[in-house]
């Protein structure tokens, strides 16, 4: 499983037209081959800083989906509203952590 945040900062005049953006893209991101998860974040400490957490099945079906018409298009019409370059994380899942067990106290 691969983890992909991306981290945008918006001029605070084009956050609107990105929340609209978003709206209509989401469900199409969300539903395309290899995607697992999609989230939309707000930076409490910066208000013009959105993120996108979304998990892939793999490297190559994140890179698919960035091959794709899909991303081209939103990403164009995205990319103009940014008040700083976009940054972006990937990684790969190696554990994740449940509580479904009894944990014991530590001493």
């Amino acid at each position: 499983m691969l983890v992909r945040i991306v981290r945008m900062t918006f001029k605070e005049a084009d956050l609107a037209e990105f929340h609209a953006i978003f709206d209509r893209s989401k469900h199409h991101i969300r539903a395309f081959p290899g995607n697992r998860h999609l989230e939309l974040l707000r930076d409490p400490g910066h208000p013009n800083v959105r993120m996108t957490y979304s998990l892939w099945e793999s490297v190559d079906s994140l890179v698919a989906y960035r091959q794709s018409e899909l991303f081209r298009t939103t990403w164009a019409a995205t990319k103009p509203l940014f008040a700083e370059r976009a940054i972006a994380f990937s990684g790969e899942k190696m554990e994740e952590i449940n509580l479904d067990i009894q944990v014991s106290k530590i001493t």
